[in-house]
């Protein structure tokens, strides 16, 4: 049997048309569409290569093979071409302020004392050209230039920090009137900072503007922070000592105007109640003398008075007609007495019985009522 290759043809397929194309094949329309779109691409992409746009708020620096003049310096915005890289490529720096804080720097005020100042400035790029010059061997990128630009700025400003030295501590913190003078330092760090400051040059010829200083933070140091405290102390217990001086002061002055109005008080008193002690005794010298001429007169008014002081309340009393002054309430004790009589009084037997020896006789005699 002989062996061999063999090719065999699929069998038409009735069911498809003679005229329809393979699949394999592809349509004539389709390659004029996909040649534009690829025209296109290459065209946009080879058009971003030779043009760019600025912003209102940028300054595009045009370097020819990294070199830049003051020609190439493009300020105005919109659509601008170039040459390809590398032969020319373009850096946009935003000349908006920015913001960089300096470390925190230990200063020395005009009175010695010790502060931790921190300060912050805002900038802005002023000179485009300058500033691409200064900086253009940090990187390719405007981030790196303005990295470096801020380390050039944050020792600027450390350095216009030494201004501290020519205030005092109580004219840069003071509720006066006056005002604090931190403003004024502040002027002086920002005038600093246009200035040249040693061997280094100004701000200016970076291509830098500083255009605000300020002081963000200042605090004491621990050591100046327990010498505060110690000198507020003292001052405070000053301050009681002396307001303790004065509340003793004030009370004893008090206390001796008081002791001195009593006293001035006590001795009018005095004064008065014996002028009314002598007038008393004036008034009642008659009356003594007229009870004198009259001892039954005196007996009465004492056997009244007993009365009284028996009878003010509400009592009862059960007594002995023979007690002193109950023979006053009888019916005919007054009938019997002639004009100007005074009723008599005669105690008792048993009273007179008990008088002690040597006793005068009569009405005015001291009965001895111990014995009843």
């Amino acid at each position: 049997m002989r062996r061999g290759w063999t090719c065999s043809t699929p069998a038409p397929d009735p069911s498809r048309s003679i005229d329809a194309p393979h699949p394999a094949e592809k349509s004539p329309v389709r390659r004029p569409f996909t040649l534009a779109v690829a025209f296109l691409f290459v065209a946009i992409l080879l058009l971003s290569t030779v043009t760019y746009t600025v912003r209102f708020t940028e300054r595009a620096v045009l370097t020819t093979f990294g070199k830049a003049e003051e020609s190439d310096i493009k300020q105005t915005p919109g659509l601008k071409f170039k040459w390809p890289y590398p032969v020319q490529s373009v850096i946009k720096y935003d000349t908006r302020l920015r913001y960089v804080a300096a470390a925190k720097q230990q200063q020395q005020t005009a009175d010695n004392r010790q502060i931790v100042v921190e300060a912050f400035a805002a900038w802005r790029v002023s000179d485009p050209l300058q500033f691409y010059r200064a900086f253009s061997n940090a990187g390719t990128r405007a981030v790196d230039h303005y990295a470096a630009a801020e380390q050039i700025i944050r020792s600027s400003l450390g350095g216009g920090l030494s201004a501290v030295s020519k205030f005092r501590m109580d004219e840069l913190f003071t509720t006066a009137q006056s005002g604090s003078k931190l403003s004024e330092l502040d002027g002086l760090i920002l005038q600093a900072m246009h200035t040249s400051e040693g061997s280094r040059s100004a701000l200016a010829s970076y291509g830098i503007e500083p255009v605000y200083v300020g002081i963000s933070q200042v605090r004491l140091p621990e050591s100046t922070i327990r010498g505060v405290f110690e000198r507020m102390t003292a001052d405070r217990d000053k301050i009681v000592r002396g307001i303790e001086s004065q509340g003793e002061a004030t009370a004893n002055t008090i206390r001796s105007q008081a002791m001195s109005q009593a006293e001035t008080i006590r001795s009018f008193a005095l004064q008065r109640a014996e002028e009314i002690r002598v007038q008393g005794d004036r008034e009642a010298a008659p009356v003594l003398a007229q009870l004198n001429e009259k001892p039954e007169l005196a007996v009465f008014l004492a056997n009244i008075d007993l009365l009284r002081n028996a009878t003010g309340k509400r009592v009862t009393l059960v007594l002995d007609g023979s007690v002193p002054g109950v023979p006053l309430f009888g019916s005919s004790a007054l009938s019997r007495l002639a004009p100007g009589q005074l009723p008599a009084f005669i105690p008792p037997r048993e009273w007179l019985e008990q008088r002690p020896a040597g006793g005068g006789s009569g009405s005015g005699s001291v009965i001895d009522q111990g014995g009843r």
